[in-house]
């Protein structure tokens, strides 16, 4: 079976995570082989790695060794979750090795629903400044993304909704 790599991303308080494990649970109770990876996290560390030269793709360096793991026991289906995702589809299926067929959805929300979300996140300390930055990002990353990437609106949906509207663009 060739390796598929599903990309899930979209500005914050669009729903990334949830919708990537919402789609974990309903792949898990029918014992569909996958994993997910929250993309974010990679390269998450202070200093970030950016700012060091010797650390420049530093998210794609794990990102091969976590995936490389995870192919050693089997797995041929990756949920991969960051906001720039879409963007570097080429950059993270090149870091798995494997050629995977690659789906990239980007997930948008209406201003409000985002702004609802992140204001009921914890580390949000301004969530105006939050939203404002969500919709710049929205906004980009719509304006950026190739023809060849999904996109699903997430308003009105629950995270269920979403995930089996995911299944249904990757075909799992």
């Amino acid at each position: 079976m060739r390796t598929e790599l599903l990309l899930i991303g979209g500005a914050s308080g669009v729903g990334k995570t949830t919708a990537a494990l919402a789609l974990h649970e309903h792949l898990k109770r029918e014992h569909v082989m996958h994993a997910v990876i929250e993309g974010d996290y990679l390269d998450l560390a202070e200093p970030a790695p950016h700012e060091h030269f010797s650390a420049a793709g530093l998210a794609e360096r794990n990102l091969a060794a976590v995936w490389g793991n995870y192919r050693e026991l089997g797995y041929r289906r990756l949920v991969l979750t960051n906001t720039v995702s879409v963007l570097f589809a080429a950059d993270l299926a090149a870091a798995m090795g494997d050629e995977p067929r690659v789906t990239a959805v980007l997930l948008r929300a209406d201003v409000s629903a985002v702004a609802a979300r992140l204001a009921g996140r914890p580390e949000s300390i301004d969530a105006e400044a939050d939203s404002e930055a969500s919709a710049r990002s929205g906004s980009h990353l719509d304006g950026a993304a190739g023809n060849d990437v999904h996109r699903l609106d997430t308003d009105g949906l629950s995270p269920d909704q979403v995930a089996d509207r995911l299944r249904a663009i990757v075909g799992w």
